[in-house]
């Protein structure tokens, strides 16, 4: 049974920093190209970064370029985003998603965890 389990939400002020980590299980992790979404209320869920199976190759969305770092750890079968500099805009909901092949910017993902809530207040 594949499971992706992300953590680390919580409430930040804005200018603060969370990292978020998600953790595989009952797949090949190296496998898959990974990524992160979020989904703020009352809005569509966004592609936010997404990450190669070794890590060579990441894309971000505009808005959140120089600020959040997504990484992988295969050893450990656990995906990262680290966020710097939250924004109040940056609230939302945030899901991790687990692709075969290329890491792309759709949401044409396999796997979809479960989400962790991000509120960063102003």
């Amino acid at each position: 049974q594949v499971q992706l389990a992300e953590s680390g939400g919580g409430l930040v002020q804005a200018g603060g920093s969370l990292r978020l980590a998600c953790a595989a299980s009952g797949i090949t992790f190296t496998n898959y190209a990974m990524g992160w979404f979020r989904q703020a209320p009352g809005k569509e869920r966004e592609f936010v970064a997404a990450i190669s199976r070794f890590g060579g190759t990441q894309y971000y969305l505009d808005s959140v370029e120089g600020r959040f770092t997504i990484s992988r750890d295969n050893a450990k079968n656990t995906l990262y985003l680290q966020m710097n500099s939250l924004k109040p805009e940056d609230t939302a909901d945030y899901y991790c998603a687990a692709r075969t092949g290329v890491p792309t910017r759709s949401a044409n993902y396999n796997y979809w965890g479960r989400g962790t809530q991000v509120t960063v207040s102003s």
